[in-house]
């Protein structure tokens, strides 16, 4: 697996995006940023949202949807099938976009997102009720078939688009995961914590198999010591926060990933329209001020930094949308105007 370093003042989304229409989503990321995504439109319902559509990635491991939960099903299922369906139908969107606006061998690098294993693992049910976090055979398998579909799906990506593909695992749920605060089937049976040694053997496990580059998201309280672990086993890996969870205490660690040379996606963009939009000098210098803080050069801006919104913008208006890509886009351009100031 090789990593990839992204030209100065690169921005780019997290994924999701209101409404229900893939060739809009599509004419928007493709205008917007310079790293491109496959949109995901969680509005359309179940097999469309983070985990549903990750259930559609997954290689014989079929999932329902029974009393308002995913499920493990011994036989493929409607669900499945409507995951699958939806993703196809998105990438005919962007594959339409890429053709008819002559992005074809004008982008070369191209983000998709994808549930990591463990937050899948927090949210689906195994037959018989229980998490599949609970069994720590049933994670591997995840792991494995999750890596198998990742892995397919990004041959046809590059196949039909003629880009190298960065993937981003969203894990959301991994800090309860680490701690053991996933709410079980019953109280007498709690679920274990894993051990964040595990955690980071198993997304390197993935990493291995899928064998592109990872983004790691989430919108939580970084994992420091999960992210110090993969930074050591995972070439080309970067982290994705919201830097608005970073305080003091994260400082040194931030710190270190840095100047180690890591790439870091910095959420700083609000992901809902703000009753008063900041402009990108405001921001580009709220996040040169965390790095003067931290006591890190300012060529970091520069070199180790993409600027997205703060979290995903399936809640935002399709205006604000525009407006959050578009500015996180003119945040990354004065982040290099900074670094070289």
């Amino acid at each position: 697996m090789t990593g990839l370093r992204f030209p100065a003042g690169t921005a780019t989304g997290l994924g999701s995006m209101p409404g229900v229409d893939p060739r809009e989503s599509a004419a928007i990321v493709t205008g917007e940023v310079g790293l491109p995504y496959l949109p995901e439109l969680p509005e359309r319902g179940v097999g469309a949202d983070l985990i549903g559509r990750t259930a559609g990635l997954l290689t014989e491991l079929p999932v329902d949807y029974v009393h308002r939960t995913y499920r493990f099903s011994a036989s493929p299922t409607a669900e499945t099938r409507r995951a699958r369906d939806y993703l196809r139908w998105d990438l005919d969107a962007l594959d339409e976009r890429w053709e008819t606006s002559g992005f074809a061998g004008e982008v070369e690098i191209l983000k998709i997102q994808t549930a990591g294993p463990y937050t899948f693992a927090a949210h689906v049910e195994l037959r018989g009720g229980h998490k599949v976090v609970r069994d720590h055979g049933a994670v591997r398998d995840v792991i494995d078939a999750l890596a198998e579909g990742v892995a397919t799906h990004v041959a046809e990506v590059e196949r039909r688009l003629g880009v190298r593909v960065v993937v981003q695992v969203d894990e959301p749920s991994i800090g309860a995961v680490i701690d053991g605060t996933i709410t079980p089937l019953t109280r007498l049976d709690p679920i274990a914590p894993i051990p964040v040694a595990e955690v980071a053997e198993g997304l390197t496990r993935l990493a291995t198999q899928i064998g592109r580059p990872l983004l790691l998201h989430s919108c939580a309280a970084p994992r420091w010591q999960l992210i110090d672990a993969l930074g050591e086993a995972v070439d080309g890996l970067a982290v994705s926060l919201d830097l608005g969870t970073i305080g003091e205490r994260d400082f040194d660690a931030l710190g270190g990933y840095l100047d180690g040379g890591g790439v870091l996606a910095a959420g700083v963009v609000p992901a809902l329209d703000p009753r008063v939009a900041p402009d990108a000098e405001e921001l580009a210098l709220r996040v040169a001020g965390l790095i003067d803080r931290i006591g890190l050069p300012r060529r970091i801006l520069a070199e180790n930094l993409l600027v997205t919104p703060a979290c995903g913008l399936a809640g935002a208006t399709t205006e604000w949308t525009t407006r959050a890509l578009r500015l996180s886009a003119s945040t990354a351009r004065a982040l290099v105007d900074l670094a070289h100031a």
